[in-house]
């Protein structure tokens, strides 16, 4: 049997899992996203070339390796199709290369007019990015959505397609006072998309557990963090999947006894984007100086991210609840101006101490972290390439994150190339 591993984001999202995806591809076969949609976008730097991937696999940018899009995520097709388009001039063939999943689920535009409705007429706006996400996975659970396959049989799809408008446009109509969609225009918008992506559509169930048998190795990635997942984050400002290393199971297409490890990506201090709780949260003068450093700004949206010290309660949590079995620690160089760096260890909440996160109401939001401060090591790290050559305080505070977090360090990431990037050694 082959290697199979699982890649979450142990924090908020933008850990930095598409540069470590990028360099874990080296040692497989297959490259798997699993859940979340087009909200999400992994950037990788190789040389001078930036790529920004929303839908695609990180692995996708090495020519030998095979990227699977699974059930577990849900497809924006017109978006997805705009970023084959992108690659190909970038001399990226993705053709035999691909694999769309024939049980995922479609995102279709009244998917995309709901959520942006849904967002304006929240009084606690969740900071969704208005993709149809959330509406489409929705869609799922209730049973009335439509996977990749049902678009290849043009009766059934037809049929469904009017169906469930006619209920979409009653909402639109009087819940919202918006207009509705013409079930002919969309169904032939998507019959023109699903001809362009016809060879990449396939059973991807049967075509991991073939390459399993065969001896190839599989990496499964995840999308946003584990914070963010439907049912460990912090709700309801969520996703609408399973980000965490569950989902690889559920969305991937393999059963948990065949995933081998699990290895989380975290950055040496803590950021989020959108609304929500955030302990740990940085003030505005320190916000700006660490926002401007790291390049804190969404690869998909383009907003800013709230930045804050690394949260190694939440880290820790996230440890245990994806049974992470070595950490990868990304952006070390954006804290070397620093005088001072603190770690949160612990929660105050109403005179009693946590090393968890219950599921109480407002808990993160009411609760004070407590900090223990280390020296900063004030000098460049940016282009050092060993382990043995970072500064003693940049050794100190990596130690102390891992005894805290409870697991092993794998590597260290010291910006955003793939040169800067190197084994940590304890």
């Amino acid at each position: 049997m082959g290697q199979v591993t699982v890649l979450v984001g142990a924090q908020w999202g933008d850990e930095g899992k598409g540069k470590v995806i990028d360099i874990l591809t080296e040692e497989v076969q297959y490259v798997v996203r699993y859940q979340g949609g087009n909200n999400a976008g992994h950037t990788v730097v190789i040389g001078d070339k930036k790529y920004v991937l929303h839908l695609i696999p990180s692995g996708i940018l090495h020519m030998d390796k095979t990227c699977v899009i699974g059930h577990g995520v849900v497809i924006d097709p017109k978006a997805l199709l705009e970023e084959i388009d992108l690659l190909a001039p970038q001399d990226i063939e993705v053709e035999g290369r691909l694999k769309i999943s024939d049980r995922a689920h479609v995102i279709f535009p009244y998917h995309r007019k709901i959520d942006e409705l849904r967002e304006v007429r929240k009084k606690g706006r969740i900071g969704t990015t208005k993709k149809g996400i959330g509406p489409c996975y929705a869609d799922k659970v209730a049973r009335i959505g439509i996977r990749m396959a049902d678009l290849y049989d043009e009766k059934y799809f037809k049929n469904r397609l009017k169906s469930i408008i006619e209920e979409k446009n009653t909402v639109l109509k009087h819940l919202y006072g918006s207009d509705g969609f013409s079930p002919d225009a969309i169904f032939e918008e998507y019959r023109g998309y699903a001809q362009r992506l016809k060879e990449y559509v396939c059973d991807t169930n049967f075509l991991l557990s073939e390459a399993l048998k065969k001896g190839e190795s599989i990496l499964f990635e995840g999308a946003q963090g584990t914070f963010l997942d439907v049912d460990y984050g912090t709700y309801p400002y969520v996703t609408s999947s399973s980000s965490t290393a569950g989902g690889a199971c559920t969305g991937g297409g393999v059963g948990p006894s065949r995933i081998d490890r699990v290895i989380g990506v975290v950055k040496a201090y803590t950021t989020r984007v959108g609304e929500g709780p955030f302990p740990t949260e940085f003030g505005p003068e320190l916000m700006e100086t660490i926002r401007k450093k790291g390049g804190e700004f969404g690869s998909t949206t383009g907003r800013a991210r709230r930045c804050g010290w690394f949260d190694s309660v939440l880290v820790r949590n996230s440890v245990e609840i994806n049974g992470i079995d070595q950490v990868a620690i990304t952006k070390i160089d954006v804290l070397d101006e620093l005088d001072t760096i603190k770690i949160c260890t612990g929660y105050n909440y109403k005179g009693k101490l946590y090393s968890n996160i219950p599921g109480i109401p407002s808990f993160l939001d009411g609760c004070e972290p407590v900090y223990e401060e280390h020296p900063g090591w004030k000098c460049d790290t940016s282009g050092i390439t060993s382990y043995e050559d970072l500064p003693e305080n940049a050794r100190k505070y990596l130690a102390r994150i891992k005894g805290l977090i409870g697991t092993d360090i794998i590597l260290v990431s010291v910006g955003k190339s793939r040169k800067q990037t190197f084994i940590y050694k304890s």
